[in-house]
């Protein structure tokens, strides 16, 4: 069938066509909260401050969420603990897997892992996708810690093989969406990470789109808690991807586990952005990252701090990344603040941490 355009309607569709392109394109990469709206969100939080948090009877995310080993009273009890040291969020990983299994059930754990937290007065941030450890996670019994090595069985979320195929990513689409579907207006939830250290084990080329995607589907829900995703490299393979995590998120996140000069250094740069600012991961006391040198300056900078451990366990975090197996003593401590019989690891180091966050009459 023939048809017929004037040039004028020919000109005001190619317009409308183009218009419409340019609202997909920006819908594809959705901008972030307008300034006034995330400096509300920083007045109401103040200065953020606490711990990744996993209990010390998990390895890894799956044996903390699955229903056979969430475990409500080791949790209570640990995070009693962060109460009284002056912690008000933890950073919280999540699996896909879990979603996989039974969303309902899932979601009910969730929201009992946020009212424990509640009752402590913490706020968690959760975290959907994590691109560290090792890429073939499986649900069911998880295995026994390789003694003296550093997170020997956590877990990448995706798997490997489903961040290298997009016939999986609907499956993620429908776990993180429904996540924050249920949570979107939910005030215990501080803000949500959406992706941890993406290309730590991906070319940055490979994990891109997927973080892409995240970012979208995501703004789709629009949650009432801000989103990002951590800057965490220094390295110019990955600058477009940094690049892109740092423009798209509401508040910025980073990790460094480097000295007070490394600390400082990076905290103004990224100030330089106009946006809240928060260290998702510090603490490697061997690598002169430790309370009394970084705690103080990320308090005097209104950065947010959060460190890695809590309570020595199954993880093994208090091992440095390259601990010789089968050496199970170590000094000093690489994470973590607290023994397994939840004394202190340092007394004078968490009476340092209470003095700081709360004040010397403390």
């Amino acid at each position: 069938m023939k048809t017929f355009f004037s040039s004028g309607v020919f000109l005001f569709f190619m317009g409308m066509l183009f218009g419409f392109s340019s609202c997909e394109e920006k819908k594809e990469t959705a901008s972030c909260w307008p300034a006034e709206k995330i400096k509300a969100w920083e007045m109401e939080h103040g200065w953020l401050v606490g711990c990744n948090y996993i209990p010390s009877t998990a390895i890894n995310q799956l044996e903390m969420w699955q229903p056979e080993t969430f475990d409500t009273t080791i949790i209570d009890s640990e995070l009693q603990l962060a109460e009284d040291i002056g912690f008000n969020v933890i950073r919280v990983f999540l699996h896909d897997l879990m979603w996989d299994k039974d969303s309902a059930s899932f979601l009910a754990r969730m929201d009992k892992f946020l009212s424990i937290a509640s009752t402590h007065h913490i706020k968690v941030m959760f975290v959907f996708f994590d691109d560290c450890w090792y890429g073939n996670p499986q649900r069911g019994k998880q295995p026994d810690p390789v003694p003296g090595l550093h997170n020997s069985g956590w877990l990448q979320s995706p798997s490997y093989a489903a961040v290298m195929n997009p016939e999986e990513w609907p499956r993620l689409e429908r776990y993180l969406k429904g996540v924050l579907r249920h949570f979107r207006n939910d005030n215990r939830i501080a803000l949500w990470d959406l992706y941890n250290e993406p290309a730590n084990n991906h070319y940055p080329s490979q994990i891109f789109p997927l973080v892409k995607k995240v970012f979208r589907w995501a703004r789709e829900i629009n949650p009432s808690q801000p989103l990002t995703v951590c800057k965490w490299k220094n390295d110019p393979s990955m600058a477009d991807l940094t690049e892109f995590c740092i423009a798209h998120s509401d508040v910025i996140t980073f990790h460094n586990y480097g000295p007070y000069e490394s600390m400082a250094k990076e905290i103004a740069n990224l100030k330089s952005y106009g946006k809240p600012v928060v260290c998702s991961e510090y603490l490697a006391r061997g690598f002169q990252s430790t309370f009394e040198t970084i705690l103080p300056l990320l308090k005097k900078e209104k950065t947010g701090a959060i460190n890695w451990g809590f309570v020595e366990g199954k993880t093994q975090t208090k091992y440095p990344w390259n601990h010789p197996l089968n050496v199970v003593e170590v000094e000093p401590w690489h994470h973590d603040i607290f023994r397994s019989d939840r004394t202190p690891y340092r007394q004078e180091e968490v009476q340092f941490i209470r003095q700081t966050i709360k004040g010397p009459e403390q």
